[in-house]
């Protein structure tokens, strides 16, 4: 079994990854392209027996869209629609829903949240006549999942997920989907592009509960290009590996301010690679680590590692949301930003994204030596060449 995610979120891949037993790729049209998302589908169709691709938002909301993607490829579509506090009205939904667009391939709809058997019997009689009812999914606390700021709550964090998980698997096997998934052929698409650009060069990684916002997609570009990905934590271990570069993801340093702080030898040992004029990649919470202090949400700050001058203070509301692209000197990489914290820095940046959907300045890129950071969460396929930038010592 493979499961995709659609669009740029890294949580949800998360939890999905612990549910198939696979890793997760994203499929998103804008930042990847077609050709990169039918490889990925095309890869995993050689494999699996089941591809699932969970959608992004509403159905037709974006654009791209979870819909655009579906009509794209031929991937016939479960509609999940919330029954809460309706009856009838659902079949009005599904329909709508469902003869919104003629491109699409429907196998059904699930009701999810119902309260009773009262309350599916009603939604069964409404929907008889409109789009296939699949089955009812019951409101249980049993199978939801706790949520934070920035979405879903790292798999790590939740002991009972398992059970939780169960749960939900136990619930949509009293459904008619798993009987319903037809078969569907991908098209080969041309092969991808991978010149071994940073082939002998090793890249010292951040991997822990702190730094985990990677995109799956990234790293096996970084490793199909040539280079040694040496996996670290920041929160555990002393120092970083020997490596000719460093790349440190986003993730939740405001959640782990004291350790972060009270590992020294961790933060000498990135200042020491800066130092001795080698390459650091930061994006998001990757870069609030490199900063003077990061102050949480309820007014505790901590030091972090002092590269980069400023300081950043985690917000109560969202401060930033969406697609941008950055202009590098071999080209333009896709990205996007989500992040919930405001930045100071004296430094001027050396570069600003542009947002997808009216080019007006997005995120400041910054450069301090061989360092480059910004909140940009970029997806490396988007243009191989111009991320190799970013890691290659003599850039």
């Amino acid at each position: 079994m493979r499961v995709f995610k659609v669009g740029p979120d890294f949580l949800d891949p998360m939890i999905l990854e612990r549910a198939s037993g696979n890793p997760v790729y994203q499929l998103d049209l804008w930042m990847a392209g077609g050709d990169h998302c039918r490889r990925l589908l095309f890869d995993a169709a050689g494999d699996a027996d089941l591809i699932l691709v969970e959608g992004v938002m509403g159905f037709y909301d974006g654009s791209p869209s979870s819909a655009d993607l579906s009509a794209l490829f031929g991937i016939p579509a479960v509609v999940v629609i919330s029954a809460a506090s309706i009856g009838q009205t659902f079949a009005a939904i599904a329909h709508g829903l469902t003869t919104y667009r003629d491109d699409i391939t429907f196998a059904g709809v699930l009701a999810n949240g119902v309260a009773s058997a009262k309350h599916a019997q009603m939604i069964a009689a409404g929907a008889a006549d409109g789009a296939r009812l699949l089955g009812s999914i019951w409101r249980s606390q049993t199978m939801s999942l706790p949520e934070r700021h920035l979405g879903l709550v790292q798999p790590g964090e939740v002991d009972d997920l398992h059970t939780r998980l169960e749960a939900a698997a136990g619930a949509v096997a009293g459904t008619d989907l798993v009987d319903l998934l037809p078969e569907v052929e991908f098209s080969e698409p041309p092969a991808e592009s991978a010149p071994k650009l940073l082939e002998q060069l090793s890249i010292a990684v951040a991997r822990d509960e702190c730094f985990s916002f990677l995109y799956a997609a990234n790293l096996r570009l970084l490793a199909k290009m040539g280079a040694n990905l040496l996996y670290f934590s920041p929160l555990a271990d002393r120092t970083i590996p020997p490596a000719d570069s460093l790349y440190l993801p986003g993730g939740y340093p405001e959640l782990y301010l004291e350790r972060l702080e009270k590992n020294a030898t961790m933060k000498q040992s990135i200042t020491a690679h800066f130092e001795a004029d080698k390459p650091i990649y930061a994006e998001c919470g990757g870069m609030l680590y490199l900063l003077d202090r990061l102050t949480d949400r309820e007014g505790r700050s901590g030091q972090m590692v002092g590269l980069l001058p400023g300081h950043a203070v985690m917000q109560n509301r969202l401060a930033a949301l969406g697609y941008h692209e950055a202009e590098f000197s071999a080209g333009t990489l896709r990205g996007h930003t989500f992040h919930h914290s405001l930045m100071q820095s004296p430094l001027a940046p050396a570069a600003v994204s542009k947002h997808l959907y009216d080019g007006s300045p997005g995120e400041a890129v910054y450069r301090l030596k061989k360092l480059c950071a910004s909140y940009l969460h970029l997806y490396f396929p988007s243009h191989p060449i111009a991320c190799t930038e970013l890691f290659l010592l003599n850039s």
